[in-house]
């Protein structure tokens, strides 16, 4: 995931910034428990692309 790129990403529900989780190659918003997937290097950030944690 590029850095610039991650900095500038929020959650599409809440407008909180993302972390990624390497291990599982997702964008994670801790506030509300929500996962993000990154598909072909592609974040997935539509509200109905998020599952919860």
């Amino acid at each position: 995931m590029n850095e610039n790129l991650l900095r500038s990403l929020v959650c599409p529900i809440s407008n909180e910034k993302l972390e990624w989780d390497k291990e599982s190659n997702q964008l994670i918003n801790r506030k509300l428990n929500i996962a993000y997937p990154i598909k072909n290097g592609i974040p997935e950030l539509l509200p109905e692309a998020g599952k919860s944690l």
